[in-house]
Order: structure tokens, then C-alpha cells, then sequence
């Protein structure tokens, strides 16, 4: 192998990370495998077909051999616990600087599901539970999940929605997104997105208060913390 300095003492897997490390450089052939990891054509051949059943290998359409749909699903997985242990301190800075309560959505199929939260400890506050499943129809958040998704899921989730074509396009303008009594009359809110490092909009950062603290312009006094609250997780993202 190239790289006998690495070793677990474990030589099969040894060899099946070395196998990955060198399709990290790109797509390769059986021969560019042999070449570049310098195993055994019979060996490279064998580990390159299992890692394949466990799907941490693929083929592009030339038959050469790259790396596998499972390495990205295990990625996100990683990034995920990432943002979410980053996701407490950061919601409870937003929370104490603002004064309102705060939360962090993700998207699950038709609904978004409330994943973290700091609320406020006292006065008329808008308490949703971690675990809370709450509409994609209406909300700020609603609109910062939907206004960067692919045209069909976008145009599916118009449908039926408290907010139009036209709003969503203004959240992309501004990078944030504002609701005044959409999901709950009496109450506003201002979300954000935060992006993994190709940049897809994985979460909604949101900050929640009555209409009568926040005004009808929640945007103008929240929209700035909430975007620099969600760049930070968004960092976190980037380096996890």
C-alpha cells in the first residue's frame, strides 16, 4: 500500500480506507486503483466490490469506480449532531440579545419539526417544544425552507401556502424571511437559513414574539441578529 504509516492493525480495513482515499481523488479504473493504492489487482477488485454492496463505492457512467452515495448520507449525519450541539448556545445568545424566544426548524417531508429552542423565561412568550411538527404552509421558516428548494418541491409547496411566489422571492433577496400572524394570530417572527457547505439550506433559525413587541415590521429590529446567528451555525456546518 501507499500509505504503510496508517495502519489499525487491521489489514482489510486498512486497505478498504485506502481504497477510499484514493477515489477521493476522483473517479478511477480497476488499474488506476492498483496503480494509485498499490494493492493487489485481485485485492483492490475484491474490497473495491464489497465497499460497492455497502454502497460506499458507485460507478459513474463510465463503469470507473467513485465514491459511494453512503459517505455523503453518513456525512450529513455528522453535520447534523454538529449543528444541533452548536445550535443551544447559539439560540439562547439570540434569545437573551433579542429578548424573544428562539428556534431552529428542519425540514421533514411535509412539515417542519421544531430541533432546538431557547424560550424566554417570563412575559407572553411562544412556547414550541422540541419535536413540534408544524406546518410548511405558513410561518418564516416555512418560507426559508421552501425558497431555495429544487422547482419541483418549490412549486408543490406554493400550493395551499399563506405566502406567494412573489414573498419567496423577496426572501431570497433579503436572505431572511418574516411572517406577522401567519402560523398564530398575534404572533411575528424572522428566520434565516443556515446552509451546509454546498451551500443547500438544511435548517431555518428563527426568532418568535407578539406582534405587539415585535411590530408589524419584525424584519426591521430581528433581521440582522437572526442572520448573523444562522451564519454562525452555518460555519459551524462548514467545519464539521
Amino acid at each position: 500500500m501507499n500509505n504503510p504509516e496508517i495502519s489499525s492493525g487491521v489489514g482489510v480495513l486498512d486497505k478498504a480506507a485506502v481504497i477510499l482515499g484514493a477515489l477521493a481523488a476522483g473517479p478511477a479504473t480497476l488499474a488506476g486503483l492498483v496503480a494509485s493504492t498499490g494493492l493487489a489487482r485481485p485485492t483492490a477488485h475484491r474490497l473495491a466490490l464489497a465497499l460497492e454492496r455497502h454502497r460506499m463505492v458507485g460507478r459513474d457512467v463510465q463503469g470507473r469506480f467513485v465514491l459511494g452515495p453512503r459517505l455523503a448520507e453518513l456525512s450529513a449525519v455528522v453535520g447534523e449532531d454538529s449543528l444541533l450541539a452548536a445550535a443551544g448556545p447559539v439560540l439562547t445568545s439570540l434569545r437573551d440579545a433579542t429578548g424573544e424566544s428562539t428556534q431552529l426548524y428542519r425540514r421533514q417531508g411535509e412539515v417542519r419539526v421544531c430541533v432546538a429552542a431557547a424560550e424566554r423565561t417570563s412575559g407572553l412568550r411562544d412556547i414550541v417544544p422540541v419535536g413540534s411538527a408544524l406546518p410548511m404552509k405558513v410561518g418564516s421558516a416555512a418560507q426559508v425552507l421552501l425558497a431555495w428548494e429544487e422547482p419541483e418541491r418549490y412549486y408543490h409547496g406554493l400550493r395551499g401556502a399563506r405566502f406567494t411566489a412573489t414573498a419567496l422571492s423577496g426572501v431570497r433577496r433579503r436572505g431572511w424571511a418574516q411572517s406577522i400572524g401567519e402560523r398564530e394570530p398575534g404572533m411575528a417572527s424572522v428566520s434565516a437559513p443556515v446552509r451546509d457547505p454546498q451551500q443547500r439550506v438544511v435548517a431555518a433559525l428563527t426568532v418568535t414574539g407578539p406582534i405587539q413587541r415585535l411590530t408589524r415590521h419584525p424584519g426591521a429590529r430581528l433581521a440582522r441578529a437572526a442572520v448573523d446567528a444562522a451564519d454562525r451555525l452555518t460555519e459551524v456546518m462548514h467545519h464539521s
